[in-house]
């Protein structure tokens, strides 16, 4: 998986000291939260179990389980440092839907066969700073955790055939590509299709500011009703 910390900066929280607590700090993400829980509200079911995955700095997850105090949120991350900010985060916030992270590696064969069912599963801005292998396990991986019309959830930016990529999102994908040659914007097609073939169906897909879309899949119900039978 990526070491997404570049880019990230210590908050100092209260004025004291940067990086006292441990805590990271994303731009974006502090730009992004209000939009995207926007868009979550309406997505996501009502007491839902959420799984997020490549949660970052944790500021996502502290965010979203205080704007939707009547869901659980499991926040994870593959990286050490990244477990390190969302639980000094999580300790800050002092918020009771908000559990302990876990380590969890999309790109780990198996990586959900050890865990409880989700109502819906959550990966923001991952995929396209990731080898393409963990986009695959992602799919995989939530299509053997959600229920029928359970939903996983990405955020970015991606490429859509037909549609021109906006000059921003093409110079994100060169420095992407200039820093790991396996990373880089993914075709949103090609990511239906890899879902589709692990029984998540696209359901919808929303335009978000800064030229990145939200993308909603769902489970079938064959899908489903194979998993069950497993």
């Amino acid at each position: 998986m990526a070491d997404r910390s570049e880019g990230w900066m210590f908050e100092a929280p209260g004025g004291a000291e940067t990086g006292r607590d441990g805590r990271l700090f994303a731009p974006a993400a502090a730009r992004n939260a209000a939009p995207l829980a926007a868009v979550l509200e309406r997505l996501l079911p009502g007491e839902a179990t959420v799984l997020e995955l490549a949660s970052g700095s944790g500021q996502h997850a502290v965010y979203l389980a205080e704007r939707f105090p009547w869901m659980t949120w499991q926040p994870s991350d593959a990286d050490p440092a990244a477990r390190a900010s969302i639980e000094a985060w999580r300790a800050a916030a002092g918020l009771g839907n908000l559990r302990p992270v876990l380590a969890l590696d999309a790109a780990a064969p198996g990586w959900a066969a050890e865990l409880a069912p989700v109502s819906a599963v959550l990966c923001l801005n991952m995929i396209h700073i990731a080898p393409w292998e963990a986009c695959l396990g992602l799919l995989a991986g939530a299509a053997t955790l959600l229920p029928e019309g359970g939903p996983l959830i990405l955020y970015g930016p991606f490429r859509r055939a037909g549609i021109a990529t906006a000059p921003s999102n093409e110079a994100f994908d060169r420095s992407l590509r200039g820093r790991d040659r396996r990373w880089g914007l993914r075709s949103l097609e090609a990511v239906a299709e890899a879902a589709l073939a692990q029984g998540l169906e696209l359901a919808e897909i929303i335009e978000m500011p800064a030229n990145n879309l939200t993308v909603a899949l769902r489970r079938s119900a064959d899908s489903a009703a194979h998993g069950e039978a497993l």
